[in-house]
């Protein structure tokens, strides 16, 4: 099992990026002037790729078929066209559905410097039509170095991402924000991030960010004192968002009910949630495991992934229980509570994904884990922006309103199987009917959720 660990302390430099918006959109290579990060005290907390490194199957020269998978991993491998038969999409497909118009926002440390070449052999494969992905460089991003371990891990945190973005939202604009973290004394790339969000935000670009990253919220300078001002002091671009109508997703973690500890070489012995993942301006995404035949049918219901990992969920001990989080108040009492969706994430059915930024292991693999998740649903929430006209927003109360609702109607399919019980021996939460602390509200039918969704964001509107 590969582990990605870009855990390392990272340069949270004011470092400039992008100029206009056009700039930032037309040009692949978009510099420009300096912009300032908005002064505040500094985490010492680390930003981690929900990768983790949940990939099993590596360097294979074409993708394998379930049964070969099978045969040599036991495990199941699927593909992009699967994915798309499991999650009902081929109808909205049909009705010109395909997230034209649309811009997601995909942030990632380094970034990988083939990230266009794999899509568009990705691409290729599969027979979906490739896109380009507009790279910004947000800071003094390095050289790429394929030896450096922690540029390895982002790289395929990349590729995982825009590969999977795109192929739920085929004809989605992808921007990719790469952001210049590097080792340090004691700092972190969290503040950069969040700063590169703002950024998009503010210039117009992106209609739902990605964020497959994350931080244990007892790792910030003050959690243990009760003091979580190092984490609001980072809400600027998620407050920025909701006052532009963007939809921020957030993997939910790989740990269960619990999460690394701060120096990346341990979990917590108990319950314990991530930020942004945990924050009430985002959207948790967290993980499932399909079982499905070679026509992408399902064989059995979809599980609560927890295999090389186990979706992250819980409660958050920083933000108390949001007010759209009221109706599943006897499951997660005073506090917020996580995920509030889930999509794919087991390695068990894992993602085919191409990369060739390591020129020693160019090839397949399978990935899986809630980096994969979030990239996904990112594309069911640029579809949902093409049918409502606009950008659907915070989807919060949408969901937990839906979720109320017969899934003829709102597309959210309950996931009742399967549990991220005792993940490095925390124990966790069991899916059972309605929401819970395993796969929130369960997963969708994107050929009834997308526009019951973009209905929802209309009537608010």
């Amino acid at each position: 099992m590969r582990r990605a660990r870009p855990r390392q302390r990272a340069v949270v430099a004011a470092a400039g990026a992008t100029a206009l918006a056009a700039a930032v959109v037309m040009s692949a290579t978009a510099g420009g002037s300096a912009v300032a990060a908005p002064a505040a005290k500094v985490p010492q907390t680390k930003a981690v790729p929900a990768i983790t490194g949940h990939s099993l199957a590596r360097n294979v020269g074409s993708p394998l078929s379930i049964e070969q998978c099978q045969a040599k991993w036991k495990i199941n491998c699927y593909t992009p066209l699967q994915y798309r038969q499991a999650y009902d999409l081929n109808p909205l497909y049909r009705a010109g559905v395909t997230g034209k118009g649309r811009t997601i926002v995909i942030v990632d440390s380094f970034g990988s410097p083939t990230v266009q070449h794999d899509l568009d052999v990705y691409s290729k494969q599969f027979g979906i039509k490739s896109t380009k992905v507009d790279v910004v460089k947000w800071g003094k991003v390095p050289p790429f170095d394929p030896k450096n371990s922690d540029m390895t891990g982002w790289a395929g945190e990349t590729t995982l991402d825009v590969e999977m973005a795109h192929a739920i939202a085929p004809d989605a604009k992808i921007v990719l924000v790469e952001t210049a973290v590097a080792e340090t004394e004691g700092v972190t790339g969290l503040p950069e991030m969040m700063s590169a969000e703002k950024s998009m935000i503010d210039h117009g670009v992106g209609d739902v960010i990605t964020q497959s990253f994350g931080a244990t919220e007892n790792t910030f300078p003050g959690f243990d004192k009760g003091d979580f001002s190092s984490i609001d002091n980072l809400r600027y671009a998620f407050k920025d968002a909701a006052k532009h109508n963007v939809t921020v997703l957030a993997s939910s973690g790989d740990g269960g009910a619990t999460d690394s500890t701060a120096d990346g070489n341990g979990y917590y012995p108990y319950q314990v949630n991530s930020w942004p993942s945990s924050d009430p301006l985002v959207t948790s995404v967290g993980g499932t495991q399909l079982h499905l035949n070679d026509k992408g049918q399902r064989t059995a219901p979809d599980s609560v992934y927890n295999d090389n990992g186990a979706g992250g969920g819980g409660q958050s001990h920083v933000f108390s229980r949001p007010s759209f989080q009221n109706g599943v108040k006897n499951v997660v009492g005073t506090r917020r509570g996580t995920p509030d969706i889930s999509m794919s994430a087991a390695v068990n059915g894992g993602a085919w994904v191409y990369s060739s930024f390591d020129p020693t292991a160019v090839g397949w693999d399978v990935n899986g884990g809630t980096s994969e998740a979030s990239p996904l649903f990112s594309g069911i929430v640029a579809l949902a922006d093409q049918v409502a006209g606009h950008r659907v927003g915070d989807i919060h109360t949408a969901l937990y309103s839906l979720e109320k609702k017969s899934p003829y109607y709102s597309g959210i399919v309950d996931v009742k199987d399967g549990t991220n019980n005792s993940y490095q021996g925390v124990t966790g939460y069991t899916a059972v009917k309605g929401y819970d602390m395993a796969t929130g509200v369960g997963t969708v039918d994107a050929a009834r959720f997308v526009p019951a969704l973009a209905w929802e964001s209309w009537k608010r509107h």
